[in-house]
């Protein structure tokens, strides 16, 4: 996902940018930030600012499409069948 302040549909006067300062990100989700901007090949500013925007901007789905993606999700999980070992075992494993 393109940060949206980068889309160039957006009317210029609209974009008012504010500067943040974040203090003290605990080591393991600084970490997970920098790993999750270079899998998108993004700089951490703006990968922040699109995980700020996919938290605060989600549209919600109509009926529809929920019912879309859970008939999709039952085809693509056709024929299989967890047994209580195989959760069992994923429990043991830490799975869970």
């Amino acid at each position: 996902m393109e940060p949206k302040w980068n889309h160039s549909e957006l009317d210029q006067e609209c974009i008012m940018a504010t500067t943040i300062t974040v203090k003290n990100i605990p080591a393991a989700i600084y970490k997970n930030l920098t790993m999750s901007a270079d899998r998108h090949h993004r700089s951490i500013n703006s990968e922040i600012i699109t995980l700020l925007e996919e938290k605060f901007t989600a549209r919600k789905r109509s009926p529809e499409e929920v019912l879309a993606a859970v008939r999709a999700l039952r085809e693509k999980t056709r024929g299989l069948y967890l047994t209580q070992e195989d959760i069992d075992r994923a429990i043991k494993e830490g799975r869970h």
